[in-house]
């Protein structure tokens, strides 16, 4: 399972990357895509919609099972990428490399909440 030392993680298999202008693109870690399968389909958040830390915001399907999405800090969402929403498959080839929705967050100090690479190694394994 691969857990890049850069990114942050939460509880529930998302992956967090912080740009230099202070918004976070959001996807699911390599574990939660090994889990879930062959993914078919990703229902995007709306760009402008607030959503509050862990709030279900977008839904990933594979051919096993549908899985939300949830917010890994409060924000607002700034970007959505609508080229992985029509080539969900992309998700499996490279979790880390495709980004889902990027937001801004309400107080940047929420991030230091998530977990690191290795906390996350520990929990996923779990």
């Amino acid at each position: 399972m691969k857990t890049p030392e850069h990114l942050k993680y939460t509880e529930t298999h998302e992956w967090i990357a912080t740009h230099t202008d202070g918004t976070l693109a959001v996807g699911i870690t390599d574990h939660a895509q090994e889990v879930l399968g062959d993914i078919v389909f990703l229902e995007l958040p709306p760009v402008g919609k607030r959503f509050a830390q862990g709030e279900a915001c977008a839904v990933i399907e594979s051919v096993k099972a549908a899985s939300d999405i949830n917010m890994p800090v409060a924000g607002v969402v700034v970007a959505a990428n609508d080229d992985l929403a029509k080539s969900p498959e992309q998700v499996n080839a490279d979790a880390y490399g495709a980004w889902m929705f990027r937001i801004k967050p309400d107080n940047a100090d929420d991030i230091g909440s998530l977990m690191s690479a290795t906390d996350y190694a520990d929990h996923a394994a779990n």
